[in-house]
């Protein structure tokens, strides 16, 4: 199992969820071991932000690292859909370059970036792709009900259960399970749009929040259901997408996971101190890798490039 990166750069351009800034993003191949690092391209110098937990400081509906320059902060806003994506496809070091301060929100899902990684090929590396393992169980909780864990697991399995007061959510599941690998992904979790109720568009609007949604990049909800004409696109659709976030969420921890983790009501912020707690206890992991051995999480093969 080697590193994986780009064969070669691909561009996308579009508007972000909440700042409603248009930004154009350019994914480049990176060398071993360099890992995932965004780049805010429209500051002089550039400036780096190489994911890791430390580097989300804020969660508020959606995850967004930040860096200080000159004594202020430079932000790069809603990067959990593009990170899911990554995860999916294997991608362990990438350059992505952009222009402005949030990552374009394309249909909502992850489907639109998959097309992009796709598109531009994978590239099989001279090194072994490693992993955190889990090997005790590491938790969290707030004051609201949320709970996240990992559990020791060979494998990567993701449960997560959520909890609405809404209408919309009495005709769906309200809990999955997802046995990752590349083709479960794709095929269960990866065009799953993100969503929210219509009645908090003025107050998230006041807040300089939400300022580039529409019925075209998100699920909307009123009080009596959904209101996007075409529908859901799964009738799963609420619980998978807060999958594809967590998947998004947890590959901020630089590498690919062996284990299970398990959330109820979990968001951004829950998910973002479970991965602090768990870099915090240097026995609960360790970096693996699987050079003469099949791993536990299987990856797609597709427009693969030796």
């Amino acid at each position: 199992m080697k590193q994986r990166t780009l064969a070669n750069p691909i561009k996308a351009k579009g508007v972000g969820l909440h700042t409603g800034h248009k930004s154009i993003m350019t994914l480049s191949p990176a060398p071993v071991n360099t890992g995932i690092v965004f780049r805010r391209i429209d500051h002089t110098p550039i400036i780096e932000f190489p994911v890791s937990p430390e580097l989300v400081k804020e969660t508020t509906l959606c995850t967004t690292i930040v860096q200080m320059h000159d004594g202020q902060k430079v932000k790069i806003a809603t990067i959990e859909h593009l990170m899911s994506a990554l995860a999916g496809v294997g991608i362990d070091n990438l350059y992505i370059d952009i222009t402005a301060d949030e990552v374009p929100i394309m249909d909502g899902s992850a489907s639109h970036f998959i097309f992009l990684l796709q598109s531009a090929g994978i590239q099989l590396q001279e090194a072994p792709k490693k992993f955190i393992r889990i090997k005790k169980q590491v938790k969290v909780q707030n004051d609201k009900g949320g709970v996240a864990e990992f559990n020791p697991y060979e494998g990567f399995r993701l449960n997560f259960s959520i909890e609405f007061d809404h209408p919309a959510f009495d005709q769906t599941a309200e809990k999955m399970t997802l046995s990752f690998s590349s083709t479960s992904y794709f095929k269960e979790v990866s065009r799953a749009r993100t969503f929210g109720f219509m009645k908090d568009m003025e107050k998230l609007r006041a807040q300089n929040l939400g300022l580039g949604a529409g019925l075209h990049n998100a699920i909307g909800l009123d009080e009596n259901g959904v209101v996007n004409q075409e529908g859901l696109r799964d009738k799963d659709e609420f619980v998978r997408h807060k999958i594809l976030d967590a998947v998004g969420d947890l590959y901020m921890a630089g590498h690919p996971i062996i284990g299970e983790f398990t959330a109820h009501k979990s968001g951004h912020a829950l998910n973002n101190q479970l991965l602090r707690a768990l870099i915090a206890d240097p026995a609960a992991y360790e970096l693996v890798t699987y050079d003469d051995e099949e791993p536990p999480v299987q990856y797609g093969s597709s427009k693969i490039l030796v």
